[in-house]
């Protein structure tokens, strides 16, 4: 699944009528050794005009512009595609004619190897194969409307097909699906689209009160799938558009009015103060959590979200009274109970309970997120950081990928990022971990409290003076803080883990 190309590619600007016809021919047969004459002849310029238009347009020649929608479509049909696929056939057909070459860009481009990528397939598919059907309850869920996919009439019951596995995932996602669109807030537009001997899917999803698009994705290679690469790509499609919705529905809960603010709103808006995982966001939060449970004192998410945030004040030394919070937490996640059917309750009960050092029934809760739903880019996630703590570093990388790969502008991307160094960290591979740790800083500079194990990954990968600064930035933010109290805070990680930590911190300079 790649962002929208050809249609609107590679710049918001507008483009001259002949870049997009160059464009617009380049998309539809990657696998075409393209020249700059033909280009141009497609185009109606001449090729000096072509080239100056793309490079003032673009920032880029008319070839690398290729080899970046070449390795954009590659990309896209290796994260969706069956796990059967051959990777040298989708090389050639992005326009890659020697695999080798284009193996090494594709690891050096996307830090892994092609192989690597398809592999996770096969993991997503044993998800899919294992699941229950699971009925959930109408009550606090979106309302979607999704009206028949438009499609040529040869291509029929291709588009009911894709209809039901899109419905089937959206349902599993924690949306009321509909078919009436003046019966839902949202509504989700699908065409099914010739291109060349292939077809495309293009989807938007539309804020019908503002008529606003708040996410668009365009599939290419519909034609290549079979039953289980449909719901494969269903999946995909739920978990990408899951950010934005969110965003929507959070911007709703903002604009209500005080007096007409239900539990649920009220746990909407707390909802980024929580994901911030920082010491204001989640003051913030736990204020308006509080007041949620006040007026329903039952209510699944809020009650989740309040567990978890009790939860972090222990784990990210926000707390004064650190044995309070992670009472007052423990007993707001025994309330809510694993036997919900919505998997984003389920998955903050799940990363609440892990906080907790309640390791075994988080791994009950999110496995029953992941059964409800295997697009759930924050149940994989969570699994992930199950398996940081059980020390399979190997499944843990795996997991978290998974989970960038489904929702990679999701608010909790950045800890997933964090996630990996930790599983680099475990497994002794100190550079890459304190890589990840940095990046995952760069997308949330607020989670200061990465320092605890990024300047320990700098220690240990011989970067002193990388370390010295995470320490400086650690003791600026958390001026009291010592090595008995990183101690108490720490999640549970294995003991060889724990121990290294320490050890680092205390010869970085961090008080006892």
């Amino acid at each position: 699944m790649v962002p929208l190309r050809g249609d609107e590619p590679l710049s918001t600007r507008p483009l001259p009528r002949g870049v997009r016809r160059a464009l617009q021919a380049m998309g539809a047969d990657l696998g075409r050794r393209w020249c700059l004459a033909d280009l141009a002849d497609i185009a109606g310029v001449s090729p000096r005009t072509l080239q100056r238009q793309f490079i003032a347009c673009l920032g880029k020649p008319p070839q690398a512009v290729l080899r970046e929608l070449g390795f954009e479509r590659a990309r896209g049909e290796l994260l969706h595609g069956d796990p059967d696929l051959k990777v040298m056939d989708v090389a050639l057909r992005c326009g890659f004619a020697h695999y080798g070459r284009f193996a090494v860009a594709y690891r050096r481009r996307y830090g892994e190897t092609p192989s690597q990528t398809l592999k996770r397939q096969t993991v997503l598919a044993a998800q899919l194969a294992a699941r229950p059907a699971v009925v959930m309850p109408a009550q606090d869920r979106p309302t979607l409307a999704f009206t028949p996919i438009e499609a040529g009439a040869e291509h029929d019951d291709l588009a009911t097909s894709i209809s039901e596995d899109l419905t089937a995932a959206l349902t599993r996602s924690g949306l009321a699906v509909v078919s009436r669109a003046g019966a839902a807030r949202y509504r989700m537009h699908a065409v099914l689209r010739h291109d060349a001997a292939d077809m495309r899917l293009v989807l938007r999803l539309v804020d019908q009160t503002t008529g606003r698009v708040l996410w668009a994705q365009r599939i290419d290679g519909v034609l290549q799938h079979d039953a289980e690469g449909y719901e494969r790509m269903a999946m995909r499609v739920a978990a990408a558009l899951q950010p934005q919705l969110r965003l929507a529905e959070i911007e709703r809960a903002a604009r209500t009015p005080e007096a007409e603010l239900t539990a649920h709103d009220l746990a909407l808006r707390a909802l980024p103060g929580v994901l911030s995982l920082d010491a204001e966001g989640n003051a913030r939060g736990l204020d308006l959590l509080h007041r949620a449970l006040d007026v329903e004192t039952e209510h699944g998410l809020a009650t989740a979200l309040a567990a978890w945030g009790h939860a972090q004040r222990v784990i990210y030394h926000f707390s004064s009274n650190a044995a309070a919070d992670r009472a007052q937490g423990l007993a707001l996640a025994r309330q809510v109970g694993a036997q919900w059917a919505d998997p984003t309750v389920l998955c903050v009960l799940g990363s609440a309970l892990t906080l907790l050092h309640e390791v075994a029934d988080a791994d009950q809760v999110i496995r029953r997120a992941l059964a409800i739903d295997g697009g759930s880019a924050w149940a994989w996630s969570r699994s992930g950081w199950l398996d940081v703590y059980r020390g399979d570093s190997a499944s843990a990388i795996e997991r978290f990928l998974i989970a960038l790969d489904l929702a990679p502008q999701d608010q909790l991307a950045f800890n997933s990022m964090v996630g990996i160094g930790c599983a680099h960290f475990a497994a002794g591979h100190y550079d890459e971990a304190a890589r990840w740790h940095r990046r995952g800083l760069l997308e949330h500079p607020s989670a200061l409290w990465v320092h605890r194990t990024m300047c320990p990954a700098y220690m240990l990968a011989g970067q002193r003076t990388e370390a010295g600064h995470s320490m400086q930035a650690l003791r600026a933010h958390y001026p009291e803080l010592t090595i008995s109290e990183v101690e108490g805070g720490m999640p549970p990680l294995p003991h060889s883990y724990r121990s290294l930590v320490v050890e680092a911190l205390s010869e970085a300079g961090l008080p006892a």
